[in-house]
Order: structure tokens, then sequence, then C-alpha cells
């Protein structure tokens, strides 16, 4: 009889300490400091839009640590460059078609003083900083900074979540790579009504580029060259300047499209207006073009 006794006594003894050991695995997991790199699930992208002031620009590079309770001390992750993610994010998206291919952002338009971030005491996050130098990046590529975290035996790191594409993205009062700028365009092309959209792409502090006339846009080099055309922004006025090859002459004096820039306002919104009067050639046919050129903003 008391064999009989001490086999459920055992067998209860032996869940107990099952059950002990399986809650202090579980304990283990929800309060272990995972740690990531922020960004997005496209890729790990995370996309800092960039003023063009002329100057330098300070962005942030950030991670995070998971689990029920902040770091009980201070957690430094090392971060280095790393191409892994920028070539499997490059040979995904486009394969063979190197002309799409997105570029690693060029060391003179950079600087990362301290490779490492720091997660404080009692926090879920840190950054560090990244300086700028967003002069003279195209508005028509796409520009990463490639990184890592170092490998750390002592820490806990989201596999999935230990690189990052920290992609640069250029923007000025007119427009921005961040998104399509889209202006609504009306007025008349060789004494012809015309309306419809055109993509403004930022280009200086003080400069955009538009395609000329109705011209749709195509995203390729030698369409670019051949068909835009810059406009420069001081104050009010606006100029107009040849992009690459394509033959234009601004229109001066024509009190309706007086080749000016101006915001407006109207029903608590706010627009860019640009309006505009200038020729241009296109194998040897002249087009005069008067356009006026809308789009909201915030303010």
């Amino acid at each position: 009889m008391r064999k009989r006794k001490l086999i459920p006594l055992l067998a209860m003894t032996v869940i107990f300490f099952a059950n002990c050991k399986d809650d202090k695995m579980f304990e283990v997991e929800l309060y272990k400091n995972v740690l990531a790199l922020i960004s997005t699930e496209h890729y790990n992208t995370f996309q800092e839009p960039v003023e063009l002031t002329g100057e330098p620009v300070v962005g942030y590079l950030a991670a995070t640590s998971g689990g029920t309770l902040a770091p009980d001390k201070d957690i430094v992750l090392k971060l280095e460059e790393d191409k892994e993610q920028f070539d499997f994010y490059n040979h995904t998206l486009h394969d063979v078609n190197k002309d799409a291919y997105a570029r690693l952002l060029d060391k003179k338009h950079y600087e990362i003083a301290e490779y490492a971030i720091k997660i404080p005491k009692g926090s879920r996050t840190g950054v560090t900083p990244v300086t700028l130098k967003p002069e003279g990046l195209s508005p028509d590529s796409i520009y990463f900074i490639s990184l890592k975290i170092v490998d750390d035996p002592k820490l806990s790191i989201n596999k999935r979540k230990k690189s990052l594409l920290y992609q640069v993205l250029i923007k000025n009062q007119y427009a921005t790579q961040e998104n399509k700028s889209l202006y609504e365009m009306s007025g008349f092309l060789n004494n012809v009504v015309i309306a419809g959209n055109k993509q403004m792409f930022p280009l200086t502090k003080d400069q955009v580029r538009i395609t000329a006339g109705v011209t749709p846009f195509k995203s390729n080099v030698k369409d670019i060259k051949e068909t835009s055309i810059v406009l420069k922004i001081d104050s009010n006025k606006v100029s107009i300047q040849p992009y690459g090859s394509l033959q234009v002459k601004m229109i001066d004096g024509n009190k309706d499209f007086p080749n000016s820039f101006h915001v407006e306002k109207a029903f608590g919104r706010t627009f860019n207006v640009f309006l505009l009067a200038y020729e241009y050639k296109v194998k040897k046919k002249t087009f005069t073009m008067f356009e006026r050129l809308r789009m909201e903003v915030k303010p």
C-alpha cells in the first residue's frame, strides 16, 4: 500500500518541478532584452528626409530593446558597415536591371562619429547621430547607408532586425523625394489650352526640376537630360534654365505668367504656385508654353 501512495506523490513532485522549470524559462524569455535596429519591415529600411539648406544636417540611427522591463544597465550596440542587406535589396527588387539599383551613399555625403548606439539604463531606445551632407545628391536615385550590429555573445540580438538600410531623401520648400510632388498644371501650349499634373524634383535649396511643356516624365538619364528644365527661385522671381541639352528661353513681360513663385492661402489651405512663360525647341520645332503650377503644402 505504501508503494502505491508514493507513486502519485512522486509524479506530482516531478510535475511541480517541471512547471517551476517552465516558469523560470518563460520568465527568462519574458524579461530578456532583445535588441534591434529601428526600421520598417520593407527590407529593414529607414527613411530620413533631409532639407537642402546648403549646410550639413544631423540625422539619427536608432535602436530599441524588447522585453517586459527596460534594461537594468547601459547597453552599447556596436555597428559596422555591411553590404549584405544592400545587395539583397537590389537583387530581390531589380534582379539584373542594374540601372534601377539603389546606390551606397558616398562617404563625402555623411559622417558617423561613433559606430555605436547606447541604450541607457531604464530606457528602451537609444540613438547615435549621423551628419548628412545632401548637396549634390540626385532626386532620381535611391541612396543608402548599409549597416548592421556587430555580433556580441553577451547580447541578445534580433537576427531579423540586426541590419539597417538608412535611406537619405532630399527635399526643399517646393518639392520632396519622400513622395511625388505633383503640381496641378494649367495654361497654354502654342495657344492650345492644356491641363494635367507635373512632377517636380528638388535639386538644391532654391532649385527644382520639371519637364518642359506637356512632356511626360521618363525616369532614365537620357530622357531627363533631353526634356527637363531647371527653375531657380529667388524670393518671388523664377529664372528658367536647361537641365541638360534642351534649348529653352524665358519669355518676360507677360502679366498673367510673369515667371514668378508665390504662396497662396485659401480656406485654411496653403499652396505653392508657379506662373511660368518660356519657349523650348524639340527637333527644330519651337513650342511656346504658359503654365500655372499649383500644389497644396503643409503650412
